[in-house]
């Protein structure tokens, strides 16, 4: 026990000590990064495009020129776009430690094994409008290393930041406050082996069940008959239950037919049983009605008459059990027809796919009457199909190169099944979806985002959100936004955004 105790305390000397060397730069400034190109409406257009965002001021001059802003502007969300590093081919893009107080934290994380990295917040405050011909440039602050802490991705240090953002002049054109998780891949929940699953129990036998039991075990469905009225009848009892005769046997049933009713099993969960757990009961072809678990098949799917088949459960070498299953499985109609249709979209994950499978798909509401929007007012729900294509088209729209966004094998190395979205994709889908329900002529004040599940191939976000704030300031309004995103595993993202809408005259 000594010995234990005397390992931990060493363990726990040798975190502190790591912890004061990551530390020790917390405060200090980075040199000012100057982006490699100005603003240019190529790459603004290449992010609407990626991001699926149709706001007319960012990509048609026609009507930019006739705005209040006389031209093209750069949508708010890629500010922190413009000083990206780029690609680099053949390796990483590491920052000069000695320039950057947080790459130099990066790099002594990286070297103690905390090799896999995800953004979990970002706060952007947007100070001034960003135009083509504007060179944007970045001075980043170390605020804060935080101790050791165990996720469910891995265990980590969280490392934040804070970015300066400026036009050529020093004017000071927004800012952010950004969150990583660097951690040590295969620690985290997510990676730890599932329990193992108990067996079946298996139900109750006695002497006059025995042989219902041992045939299943031969894939067989037997049913007790009467020799004398020629009866049928289960469950299997000492005697007819139609004569009362005791000279009983066996017939072999089809094991098709219909579905008579069904309940539901939701709680309590045995750990043994899938659920939902749907116990139904079947009536046979041969006119007798048995319990058995209904399988293949949603429970929403479920119809009284619907055929029915024996499946058969092998529950381990000693034990099968009777089930039932549609004779034309729902769940496979139900994919033949979605694919047949093209509608199965959120599915695809690979790179060849086209257009229409990628597009977000908005709920179309009508014109927002700016005048009378009302704190508790929702925004129409937005389903955001996660495919391949848009993970990578949107990584490469933000110049985000890191390796965890476009190559499977680097995301799994890193303690990730698979390629996931980067947050500033994250950013930019929610600003579109805003910008959709408020309209192309609303200014941005901020946006907050905490990120939690990540975002995968072959998901669906679904986004939503109220007005939870509304302030006036002469004719000007402004609204707070709560949203939340999230996808098959939980919540993806949530946070809060801050937007002015336009000044609205007496005569609106």
């Amino acid at each position: 026990m000594n010995q234990d105790l005397s390992k931990t305390d060493e363990t726990v000397s040798e975190q502190d000590d790591f912890l004061n060397l990551l530390t020790s730069q917390v405060g200090s400034t980075g040199k000012i990064e100057v982006a490699r190109d100005n603003v240019s409406e190529p790459v603004i257009r290449s992010w609407c495009d990626a991001m699926s965002e149709s706001n007319p001021l960012y990509t048609n001059p026609d009507i930019a020129n006739n705005s209040k802003h006389n031209g093209i502007i750069a949508p708010p969300a890629m500010l922190q776009v413009w000083t990206m590093s780029g690609l680099h081919l053949g390796s990483q893009f590491q920052r000069n430690t000695e320039d950057s107080p947080s790459a130099g934290v990066y790099e002594l994380l990286d070297e103690a094994g905390f090799t896999g990295v995800v953004a979990t917040n970002a706060t952007y405050r947007y100070d001034e409008t960003i135009k083509p011909g504007d060179l944007i440039s970045g001075s980043q602050k170390l605020l804060d290393v935080s101790e050791q802490k165990a996720t469910a991705i891995g265990v980590g240090h969280f490392v934040t930041t804070e970015t300066i953002y400026s036009d050529a002049s020093g004017k000071q054109v927004g800012s952010m406050e950004f969150r990583v998780l660097k951690f040590r891949p295969g620690t985290g929940k997510e990676n730890q082996q599932p329990p193992k699953k108990p067996p079946r129990p298996k139900p109750a036998s006695n002497s006059s069940t025995d042989w219902f039991w041992d045939a299943c075990n031969n894939k067989e469905l037997r049913i007790q008959s009467c020799d004398n009225c020629a009866g049928l009848q289960h469950p299997p009892a000492v005697r007819c239950l139609s004569c009362g005769s005791i000279s009983l046997n066996t017939v072999i049933a089809t094991g098709k037919g219909t579905l008579h009713s069904w309940a539901i099993a939701h709680y309590p969960q045995v750990p043994a049983f899938d659920y939902p757990l749907i116990v139904g009961l079947v009536e046979l072809e041969e006119g007798v009605r048995l319990v058995s678990n209904i399988t293949d098949i949603e429970p929403e799917d479920l119809k009284i008459g619907m055929p029915l088949e024996v499946d058969w459960l092998d529950v381990d070498n000693e034990f099968t059990l009777h089930q039932f299953k549609p004779i034309q499985s729902v769940k496979q109609k139900s994919k033949s027809e979605s694919d047949g249709e093209g509608e199965n979209n959120s599915q695809i994950s690979d790179l060849d796919q086209n257009d229409s499978d990628t597009q977000i798909t908005k709920k179309q509401d009508p014109k927002l009457d700016l005048k009378n929007v009302q704190i508790g007012d929702e925004l129409p729900i937005s389903l955001v199909p996660i495919t391949t294509l848009l993970i990578v088209s949107t990584a490469l729209a933000t110049r985000d190169y890191q390796d965890v966004h476009h190559d499977p094998k680097a995301a799994q190395s890193k303690g990730m099944p698979d390629i996931f979205m980067n947050i500033l994709t994250s950013a930019g889908i929610v600003s579109r979806w805003i910008n959709d329900w408020a309209g192309p002529e609303i200014d941005w004040n901020s946006i907050d985002l905490r990120l939690g599940a990540p975002n995968h191939p072959g998901d669906t976000m679904t986004l939503s959100g109220s007005v939870t704030e509304k302030n006036h300031s002469g004719n000007q309004v402004s609204l707070n936004i709560a949203f939340v995103g999230k996808n098959s595993r939980g919540m993806h993202v949530s946070g809060t955004a801050e937007i002015l809408l336009p000044e609205i005259s007496e005569e609106d």
